[in-house]
């Protein structure tokens, strides 16, 4: 797998799990740019042979934050999507602002870390594949019946909706949030009902 961490020590091992929730947190607290295996040593208590032991690079560590990141984000989804109302469920998912901390810090870490943007890369355009599998099975010939919607456009503006908004409310901007939020709200709303639209196609 193209930017997959390369792993030394047993995976399972609590001293591994420690450095990783180390990186995390000083991630969270002073970005990704203070991550050096002396600040994640000294922050977890530990030697900076050992971290070196488990994690030979800081391109491994950080990509291993990374997939355990997307590995969180995918459970959630994978939540939404099996919920009742798997789009809107979805939507929400996106438009959870709790993350917006670490999602700025992981985009800065693929602007500058090639080893995190193609594992970031990888597993967005698998998830996005998921994404797509899904909307065909559970939407049926619901969203062929409305003009211009795909199950893979759909599954893009969603999730690009939502970054913007989770984005631009992380550095205190809200404007057209609202009215971003009731357009998606309304093409949700036409999909849900789209065999009774008068529009529809036939």
């Amino acid at each position: 797998m193209a930017g997959a961490a390369r792993r030394v020590g047993a995976e399972t091992s609590a001293t591994r799990a420690l450095i990783v929730e180390a990186t995390n947190q000083l991630i969270r607290d002073e970005g990704y740019a203070s991550v050096s295996t002396r600040r994640v040593a000294a922050h977890a208590g530990l030697k900076p042979s050992l971290v070196h032991y488990y994690f030979p690079t800081t391109d491994d560590l950080l990509v291993e934050v990374s997939r355990l990141g997307a590995a969180q984000s995918d459970r959630m989804i994978e939540e939404a999507l099996a919920s009742e109302d798997p789009l809107r469920a979805l939507w929400k998912f996106f438009v959870d602002t709790s993350r917006t901390a670490m999602a700025l810090e992981f985009m800065a870490m693929a602007n500058h870390r090639p080893a995190v943007r193609d594992y970031m890369a990888q597993h967005s355009e698998e998830m996005r594949a998921r994404q797509v599998e899904i909307f065909k099975r559970i939407l049926g010939d619901r969203i062929d019946r409305l003009e211009g919607f795909d199950a893979a456009g759909l599954s893009l503006i969603l999730a690009g909706i939502g970054r913007a908004i989770v984005m631009e409310e992380g550095l205190g901007v809200s404007t057209g949030h609202a009215e971003a939020t009731r357009i998606v709200e309304m093409w949700l709303e036409k999909l849900a009902f789209a065999g009774d639209q008068p529009g529809a196609k036939d």
